[in-house]
């Protein structure tokens, strides 16, 4: 998918933050379920889901950070 104005490094940058990406995506939704299964059991770990969801809204700040890496800086 290279085109003209990007070199071969670029190319191997874009596709290493796509797997970063792929990777905590897969990440943020493995702990969807978890949080899930924390909640249906009784009486569930409230700071257990707490420490989860903060991990999760972190999670969602990285893949953020690494698809604004993919996306160049564009001086209009």
């Amino acid at each position: 998918m290279a085109n003209d104005w990007t070199s071969p490094s670029e190319d191997a940058d874009a596709e290493r933050f796509e797997a970063k990406i792929y990777a905590l995506r897969e990440e943020h939704r493995a702990l969807d379920g978890a949080i899930q299964a924390l909640q249906e059991t009784a009486p569930y770990d409230q700071i257990g889901i707490m420490r989860l969801k903060r991990r999760k809204l972190a999670l969602k700040d990285e893949i953020a950070h690494w698809e604004d890496q993919l996306t160049p800086d564009i001086i209009a």
